[in-house]
């Protein structure tokens, strides 16, 4: 009938209802002339076929099961697809069709783009570090930065539906405990963790095997003869353990002492003798130590280095943790130290400490005093911390606020008791507002892992 009416252009006639296309779409085209010579097509399909063209073949059951009918409304879903599509065929580029899309697909994740345009779920929350992780492992462990639709980010910034993400990486990079903070995926968690883990061991067993092999010279023995030996054998054995650097990890993280391992090497007429005095390096260690020499007594180490953290100074009478470093021996925390809570995320690092009785040792603390901006402030508080029998080191003070003062103060206390004597007598001028025993922040000048 259109052939008869308008005349057909000659190869233009296409049947897909003999030869539907692979996802079912039927119909007749037929491309005509109009009487001004502008050509135009024209499709011929049943109802069914039209519904299954606009809809997709999921419409083809609907048709069947009666459920698509006059004035019913269509599936919300369905419409959603439709203006997709409609929207997907206006943009050529994909890049940009996924990065202004900006949708949920689903409540709880998002979707971003990698530099080749591979389209990767995460869960809300994500950041370029777990974008890094699901990538590569190494490329996570070398991480240095990220970029985020051409714009380099923090690591922290939260990933958003349709953002293009790219990683930079450097050699010389590598995990830390903050990173866990920073993640939120169990893939990029546990492989964080393994990383730090695996430092870790290695630490401990380069410190346990220097533990070990010092004392073990200070009783003579060859450390190289006592590791090749038959009761290193037996030890090893009866500790379930298959290797000496196994040994020498758990020496390090403070799970067996090295007065223990001793009592299994070595003879009984060995032990006996008088160990040889520290060499001169130890010595040297200990002149340096902070105010003169090493105030803490590990337990079951007695000889194991302990130096007070920078980061908070801890004082005598103040409960004290201790951990295991990197080679150093044993960095002491207080308690109330903002460092202690990522330094100790894996127990195993944790080691007894207490205090040694020590006399005639001072510790430097440092003090922020809140006060009004009154005359002579500064000299009444130097004339109560001299009376209190301390010493100051270093005095900062300014009046960051109208009518405030607020002044550091780095003071020699002798104990805990010595301090909060200060600090009452502090408090107690007219004037001040708040006398605070200041901390660093986690991370600032504390000890490495």
């Amino acid at each position: 009938m259109v052939h008869q009416l308008w005349r057909p252009i000659p190869g233009r006639f296409k049947d897909y209802i003999a030869m539907p296309k692979p996802n079912l779409y039927q119909s007749l085209h037929t491309t005509l002339l109009g009487q001004h010579g502008q050509p135009f097509e024209v499709q011929i399909r049943t109802r069914e076929m039209d519904l299954v063209a606009e809809e997709g073949i999921a419409a083809h059951w609907r048709y069947k099961e009666g459920k698509l009918g006059t004035g019913q409304q269509t599936d919300p879903n369905i419409l959603w697809l439709r203006q997709l599509l409609d929207w997907q065929g206006e943009v050529t580029d994909s890049r940009s069709f996924l990065s202004a899309l900006k949708i949920d697909l689903y409540p709880d994740e998002v979707y971003v783009l990698s530099p080749k345009g591979d389209v990767l779920a995460f869960p809300r929350g994500a950041t370029p570090l777990d974008f890094a992780y699901r990538i590569h492992t190494d490329l996570g462990h070398r991480c240095s930065g990220a970029r985020i639709n051409g714009r380099l980010v923090p690591l922290r910034t939260p990933l958003r539906n349709g953002d293009i993400v790219e990683i930079v990486s450097s050699a010389s990079r590598h995990p830390s405990r903050d990173w866990l903070n920073l993640v939120v995926t169990s893939r990029a968690k546990s492989k964080i963790r393994q990383w730090l883990n695996t430092q870790q061991v290695q630490q401990a067993t380069e410190l346990g095997r220097r533990l070990l092999e010092k004392d073990l010279r200070r009783y003579k023995a060859s450390p190289k003869k006592v590791y090749e030996g038959p009761k290193m054998k037996a030890f090893l054995a009866s500790e379930g353990l298959p290797r000496p650097d196994d040994l020498f990890a758990r020496i390090g993280f403070g799970k067996l002492t090295v007065r223990q391992v001793l009592a299994a090497l070595l003879s009984e007429e060995q032990l006996a003798t008088e160990p040889a005095r520290p060499g001169p390096l130890r010595e040297a260690v200990g002149r340096i130590l902070p105010f003169g020499g090493g105030p803490i007594s590990v337990r079951g180490h007695g000889d194991l280095l302990a130096v007070l953290a920078k980061c908070c100074n801890p004082l005598p009478g103040e409960e004290i943790v201790g951990y295991v470093t990197r080679g150093r021996g044993v960095s002491v925390h207080s308690v109330d130290c903002p460092n202690v809570r990522n330094l100790l995320y894996n127990p195993e690092r944790e080691i007894e400490v207490e205090w040694a009785r020590q006399k005639d040792s001072v510790y430097a603390v440092s003090l922020t005093i809140e006060t009004e901006d009154r005359p002579g402030m500064l000299a009444r508080l130097t004339e109560v911390i001299a009376k209190a029998g301390s010493n100051i080191r270093e005095i900062e003070a300014d009046t960051a606020r109208p009518g405030r003062g607020r002044i550091e103060v780095l003071v020699e206390v002798r104990d805990r008791r010595h301090l909060e004597e200060i600090r009452r007598n502090l408090r107690g001028v007219p004037g001040v507002l708040g006398v605070d025993r200041r901390m660093a922040a986690p991370g600032a000048r504390g000890e490495g892992p």
